[in-house]
């Protein structure tokens, strides 16, 4: 548990350099990213390098013990390079060429740009990596942001030909793969396929989901190229990548396997403001964050490395980016920062040092305001690092597995955005959901692969794993876990059509049901929801008609048909369970698997962290919450303040 900072020293006068260093080590920090965005400065002419201010920053922050971050900067290629080829942008949907002034701005099937990015990451590598400062590489930074996974540039058509070629082999298997003949859409050759853009409505949905699974390798590949290249020249450090919130663009899973590290970056008050809560809880946890949207990802990429992950970049105080950018409360980035240490994370790293008084980023806080006094941020990053040294003795080595796996695939996810069939269909939602459930029932997680091992979890859920996977059911009848299947359950074929069988396809024998009909509901148009026990909830959104062949109703609809059903050791959900619903079916199956379950108090979560137990209130009222009475308390106490956390050891 190691804090870290994201640090420009190309934006400060070189004589700020020893005294920023200095106080990064009062502060607690050990980590230092650097240069992921200082391609300019490192050649500021095609071929001519300026490395020497790059090797007295890298001096300097070395000479004060501290660890660095080396990153490869092909997020932002110089405008040099631009110009010299401007068949390296990404053109959008709508055909426009997305050109030089901010960053991202390349096409990941660009081939002339893959050599610059090799020839760049080389240079690095072969000047820094025997460096004893260099301890690890960031590759890029923050793939996919701004919309840039997919491009319709010539090299993406021409990447995308070659890329089904390879898959299908005969353009009769693409044909019949993607239902052509429906609107007279079959193609003689691959050379006739054009990417699924610019189209007069609907495109084929088999063709917008390969070309997804395209642009998704194309990111893997890009990627690769820059690792291979950093364990050639700089052996033995760890290669890591800093993924986002809520972006499914790309297949992280996949990436994530040329990987030693899966890093992400974690802005809770950004994302609350940003994306799919409803407007009483955006107001709600405007300063604090939802509670459950930094664990969610902190349990999804700590699944992604073999159980190896960290934050790469904290937000430290207000951002600057989100639809309205609040300021965090007091005590909020300490509880951030102990909430990713309870999760497992080996490193958080703040964004950044110090607050930029210019360009883009100008209104985004760091630790240090631009006046070089520490903000807000800064003074709790001094107190974890504190708290860090005081706790050393007790701090666990290695995590151990959650007793609940999540499964998140993103092909399903892909698939439920081309093909909703309700405008608020969000299979990202619907898996949050279930997961914040899980969360406040007490229970801890892990977020894992479709194809991952799955021995020794007593409960596995499924909130929205579309895609039909035979193998994945397989594994799910063999193990003696419990099973959760959410609404839409194996619906649909690797072509993104019905599956031999009606819905949930190879699920099917699981849950013993099908799916006989769908409709997708608007707002306002809810199902009630009648359990066995004569409890009611609600459905929105979505809900199925099922036929039960095994399967008996643990609930049913208002018009008696089934909505929850149990099967076995499975159980079904055939529509958009309301928070009460999803507390009951869960609550169900965890009780079936003999799980304890712990309604916590509003707003107050638990993690279990080797002999640790973490207990964090978001709220904004004490709360007295502990673990066993023989519990040793190693920090905050039995009577947790609002945004305070205890510690204690079991």
């Amino acid at each position: 548990m190691k804090l870290g900072v994201c640090y420009y020293p190309e934006h400060w006068p070189e004589s700020w350099w020893p005294d920023d260093a200095r106080r990064m080590v009062e502060v607690g920090i050990q980590y230092v990213r650097i240069a992921e965005f200082a391609w300019s400065r490192i050649e500021p002419s095609p071929g001519v390098f300026a490395w020497e201010w790059l090797d007295r920053a890298i001096a300097t922050l070395h000479a004060a013990g501290l660890k660095v971050v080396m990153c490869t900067p092909t997020a932002t290629p110089p405008k040099w390079l631009v110009d010299a080829d401007p068949g390296m942008l990404a053109v959008d949907a709508h055909g426009q060429t997305r050109g030089f002034g901010s960053r991202r701005h390349y096409c990941f099937s660009s081939l002339s740009y893959r050599a610059q990015s090799a020839r760049i990451t080389t240079a690095l590598g072969e000047r820094y990596g025997q460096h004893p400062a260099v301890v690890a590489w960031q590759t890029d930074n923050e793939y996919g942001c701004h919309d840039t996974v997919v491009s319709y540039s010539t090299a993406a058509r021409q990447g995308f030909r070659a890329w089904l070629q390879q898959r299908y082999s005969d353009i009769d298997a693409l044909n019949m793969a993607w239902g052509t003949v429906f609107w007279s859409q079959e193609y003689r050759n691959f050379e006739e396929v054009d990417a699924p853009v610019g189209t007069v409505t609907e495109v084929t949905p088999a063709q917008r989901l390969d070309y997804q699974r395209f642009a998704s390798d194309e990111v893997v590949a890009f990627n690769r190229i820059q690792v291979d290249i950093l364990r050639q020249h700089s052996p033995g450090r760890d290669v890591v990548h800093n993924f986002m919130g809520f972006f499914t663009e790309f297949d992280h899973h996949a990436l994530s396997a040329d990987l030693d590290v899966a890093t992400w970056d974690s802005y809770p008050l950004g994302f609350t403001q940003n994306f799919f809560l409803t407007p009483e809880e955006k107001r709600h946890y405007a300063r604090i964050g939802h509670p459950d949207i930094a664990s969610f990802h902190h349990d999804l990429y700590r699944g992604m490395c073999k159980g190896r992950w960290w934050v790469m970049e904290q937000q430290p105080g207000p951002v600057n980016w989100a639809q309205w950018n609040p300021a965090p409360l007091d005590g909020m980035v300490r509880l951030w920062t102990w909430q990713a240490f309870a999760h497992g994370a080996e490193v958080v790293s703040y964004f950044r040092w110090r607050q930029a008084p210019f360009a883009q980023e100008q209104m985004h806080a760091g630790l240090n305001r631009p006046d070089r006094t520490l903000d807000q941020g800064g003074l709790e990053a001094t107190q974890v690092a504190q708290e860090l040294r005081q706790l050393q003795a007790h701090l666990p080595t290695s995590y151990q597995q959650a007793p609940v796996a999540l499964v998140f695939d993103f092909t399903s996810i892909w698939m439920a955005k081309i093909q909703p069939q309700g405008a608020d269909f969000n299979a990202v939602e619907l898996s949050f959901r279930a997961y914040s459930m899980l969360r406040q029932m007490g229970l801890d997680v892990d977020i894992v692969s479709s194809s991952a091992d799955l021995d020794g979890y007593a409960l596995v859920v499924l909130p929205a794993h579309l895609r039909e996977d035979a193998a994945l059911a397989a594994r799910l009848a063999n193990s003696k876990a419990q099973v959760v299947l959410g609404p839409r359950s194996g619906s649909k074929s690797e072509a993104l059509a019905f599956p031999d069988k009606l819905p949930p396809g190879a699920f099917a024998d699981l849950a013993g049901v099908t799916v006989q009909r769908v409709a997708s509901l608007p707002p306002g148009l809810v199902d009630s929801v009648h359990w066995n026990d004569g409890g009611h909830t609600e459905a929105s959104r979505w809900r199925e008609d099922l036929a039960c062949s095994t399967a008996a109703p643990v609930a049913v609809f208002a018009d008696n048909r089934p909505a929850v059903t149990h099967n076995g050791s499975t159980w079904y959900t055939a529509g958009w369970l309301d928070a009460a619903g999803w507390r009951r079916v869960l609550g169900l199956a965890a009780q079936a698997a003999q799980l304890t379950v712990q309604d916590l108090p509003t707003d107050v979560r638990t993690r279990r962290c080797g002999d640790l137990q973490f207990v964090m209130n978001f709220s904004g009222s004490e709360v007295q919450l502990a673990p066993a009475t023989h519990a040793q308390c190693l920090l905050g106490a039995r009577d947790l303040a609002p945004q305070a956390v205890s510690i204690w050891k079991l």
